[in-house]
């Protein structure tokens, strides 16, 4: 008989939490009824100020739970829970991600059987609407423009994905990556705060010669809403910042060049005028003060650091 702990490693699963506890606890209540028995969670509280995320420890005592003094973003607070980590495997989940219970076996077996892949996604659906995808995959991004898509997205969920495949990108909001990956490549750039941090990790692994696979038959469901929500300014300013930072981190010579033209004369006027002639003007800002952040830290050496395990 096949030992218990080789047929299923231990899996640490992270996830962070900010405001949202009862959503948390949702997430933690589905990962209760998985199939899959060999699992700790990590629960990561980025100093949430309008919310009790002590609830979460006092309902759910076996969860690992860090309180953190401040806010330190989204990489930061995914790092702090691979620090804490015992895993073989580390399985990466945003907070407001429901499972059904067979979800995790063929994400674990699809790493185990494949020591060439670094990081794996399962296919994503909407929460509000499960039939219908959000993620089977990511096109690579366009260097010059700096945009992708996911493949699938919007499409009914009739079956049309019947296999796993290598893509450019896993999803940061369900994403499992063996702890040997993370050992090699490091953990994510701190940089970023908030967006592009789980691209910027996958272009890190596939640099160190590893593949990222979308697994057709496992799924989770995302609270996310099909329709497009309004931008804030904040993740204006977050986006078109670490758009730039991706580039400077993972573009060189003259497609880096052509990029930054894009961004800088295309790019970011057309769009923030936008909002500018629409009278939205904090989020006209939220654009300038993006690229005002490259000129201030134009030759800083910490946006080029890997932080290691």
């Amino acid at each position: 008989m096949q030992n218990q702990s080789v047929k299923y490693p231990l899996v640490s699963i992270i996830t962070v939490n900010y405001n949202q506890s009862k959503v948390t606890c949702a997430l933690i209540e589905s990962l209760n009824k998985i199939t899959y028995p060999n699992f700790e969670i990590i629960v990561i509280d980025n100093a949430s100020p309008d919310d009790d995320p002590l609830i979460i420890k006092r309902l759910y005592p076996n969860v690992v739970f860090v309180q953190n003094p401040i806010n330190y973003g989204f990489a930061a607070g995914n790092n702090f829970g691979l620090m804490r980590a015992k895993g073989e495997y580390v399985l990466l989940l945003n907070n407001d991600i429901e499972v059904p219970p067979d979800f995790m076996e063929p994400l674990v077996t699809k790493l185990r059987l494949n020591p060439s892949i670094g990081a794996v996604s399962p296919r994503i659906r909407f929460f509000y609407d499960p039939d219908v995808i959000q993620y089977a995959g990511y096109t690579p991004i366009n260097y010059i423009t700096m945009r992708n898509f996911a493949i699938g997205y919007k499409q009914k969920d009739k079956g049309q994905f019947i296999e796993d495949y290598e893509t450019a990108y896993a999803h940061g909001a369900a994403m499992m990556v063996p702890m040997e990956v993370v050992k090699k490549v490091g953990l994510m750039s701190y940089i970023f705060f908030l967006y592009y941090e789980e691209a910027d990790w996958c272009a890190r692994i596939k640099r160190a010669g590893y593949k990222i696979y979308f697994v057709h038959n496992s799924y989770v469901l995302h609270k996310e809403s099909v329709s497009t929500g309004k931008l804030s300014s904040l993740k204006i300013y977050y986006l078109n910042r670490n758009r730039i930072v991706f580039m400077r981190r993972n573009v060189n010579g003259k497609l880096f060049y052509g990029g930054i033209a894009y961004q800088l004369l295309i790019s970011i006027p057309k769009n923030s005028f936008k909002y500018l002639l629409k009278g939205k003007i904090k989020l006209f800002h939220a654009y300038y003060r993006a690229i005002g952040w490259h000129i201030l830290h134009l030759f800083d050496k910490e946006i080029h650091e890997n932080p290691q395990l």
